[in-house]
């Protein structure tokens, strides 16, 4: 598939490629008739790991084994030379794959891909960072190979500090390729505005961190594809549990792993999703007709940002729990932005499960707890809005920091989708190295406080913010 027309085929490679053909058509049929039919929870509990796998590889171990070799030993020179080639399923050395993120990356896609009719394929980086340029690049190669071909992109303006920076320092003022900063993404006459011949990919992010921007994903994938274009979308303050954008059109979903969906906080990593047969400008089947599995055997083989096996093996295991425990953070969140919102030392509220939010019916058109309607608790859908919020002290940045520096059970940290409660100014954090000027597009002023809440009793969340609050004087 990457290579296989440049060497010859011996009668053994045949044989391993036979073999291995086979393994691929029953894992698929597996797939389409048994786990394609199982509930979100099933999936995230079991991913592909069978009772089979287990006795006839792994001497019966009912957890995934963790794979802590670099390299993968071969019976012969033909099974190493089809494996090279491509020509089999392997995983040969860590940096381009590995047994363990083999199972995290099949649980991601079918989490991610769940209740879309088609196929999903993941690819596992070692960080969501690592995850959006793994992504994008792909799709910012030369197609005329000359140095001054123009090329550019759309993204929308509230996005991670991170993002910002890596599409506006690292990519358009080092490599002169021009990001388009969408200011708000509600209006589909700013983004059609910002396509020309020469954009390559639609980038958005949705819940936003921290402003807690939203967009119709459906609308801008349908117009990104009226141009040839995919449609990317950063995905992870919701998960899969919440917002699964592929449903809706988008073609890649990229994750910070290490954020909503791993809460435990004990490591970091990524992944990119993408549906097959993805729509793009670029010449390139491969990248088409399987995009997860190209940048994994191929530009992710060779810049090297892989995922670490005991890394995937965690995030796995809190993945099993992703639905309940998201379903969890999401009432605790609720309860404490209508807290806020009457709090006499608060500004304003950013949280979009607040009925009179500006954005709150978009939302609601895309945020739904998975499952919910087959749920004994619930028996119908249920809109949840997930863990994070946002909220501005009155007064500006001294009282702001006065706050802050006040709270007593809630952590000051940069970190957000943990168990634990978790606050941050992004002025003075996340958000500090883009500049006053961009922070202003990315509508984030120095008094905004980003507040991800965590597992505690919502009520002793409340508390803590309370007495903080009122040690916010001018």
């Amino acid at each position: 598939m990457y290579g296989g027309d440049e060497i010859k085929i011996t009668p053994g490679m045949q044989r391993y490629i036979d073999r291995n053909n086979e393994y691929l058509a029953r894992r698929a049929r597996y797939i389409r008739e048994v786990v394609k039919k199982w509930k979100f929870d099933t999936i995230a509990v079991h991913g592909l790991y069978t009772v089979e796998d287990a006795v006839e590889d792994y001497q019966g171990s009912i957890i995934e084994p963790i794979f802590m070799s670099t390299a993968q030993a071969f019976r012969d020179s033909d099974e190493m030379a089809a494996a090279l080639a491509y020509l089999i399923p392997s995983w040969t050395y860590s940096r381009i794959a590995n047994p363990s993120t083999y199972y995290y990356e099949w649980t991601i896609a079918l989490l991610e891909g769940y209740g879309f009719d088609g196929e999903t394929s993941c690819c596992s980086t070692s960080s969501g960072m690592a995850a959006i340029m793994t992504a994008v690049q792909p799709f910012l190669v030369h197609k005329k190979h000359h140095a001054h071909e123009p090329r550019n992109f759309v993204a929308t303006a509230q996005c991670y500090g991170g993002t910002y920076q890596q599409f506006q320092v690292r990519l358009m003022e080092e490599r002169d390729i021009e990001c388009r900063w969408v200011e708000d993404p509600t209006n589909l006459d700013e983004w059609a505005s910002k396509i020309d011949g020469n954009t390559r990919f639609l980038y958005g992010e949705l819940p936003s961190n921290p402003g807690l921007g939203f967009f119709d994903v459906q609308a801008v994938a349908d117009l990104a594809h009226s141009h040839n274009l995919p449609l990317i979308c950063d995905s992870t303050v919701a998960t899969s549990a919440l917002l699964r954008p592929i449903r809706h059109g988008a073609d890649l979903v990229v994750h910070s792993t290490t954020k909503s969906m791993t809460a435990s906080g004990f490591g970091i990593g990524g992944a990119v999703i993408a549906r097959k047969g993805l729509v793009t400008t670029i010449d390139n089947e491969a990248l088409k007709n399987d995009f997860s599995l190209y940048i994994k055997y191929l530009p992710n083989r060779d810049y090297g940002p892989n995922l670490h096996p005991m890394q995937a093996l965690m995030c796995m295991n809190d993945l099993r729990t992703l639905r309940s425990r998201m379903d969890v953070l999401s009432q605790n969140t609720m309860k404490v932005a209508r807290f806020l919102q009457t709090h006499p030392k608060v500004e304003s509220v950013e949280y979009l499960g607040l009925p009179d939010h500006a954005r709150h019916e978009l939302a609601s058109r895309y945020m739904w707890l998975v499952d919910a309607e087959h749920d004994e608790q619930y028996g119908r859908p249920v809109n949840r809005y997930g863990h994070m919020l946002s909220f501005c002290v009155k007064g500006g940045p001294g009282p702001t920091r006065a706050f802050f520096d006040a709270l007593q059970r809630i952590w000051r940290a940069t970190d957000l989708g943990r168990i634990k409660s978790i606050a941050t100014i992004p002025a003075i954090s996340t958000h500090q190295q883009q500049g006053e000027a961009a922070r202003k597009l990315a509508h984030i002023p120095p008094n905004l406080v980003r507040l991800c809440v965590g597992g505690e009793h919502p009520d002793d969340v409340i508390a803590d913010l309370d007495q903080a609050l009122h040690k916010a004087k001018s």
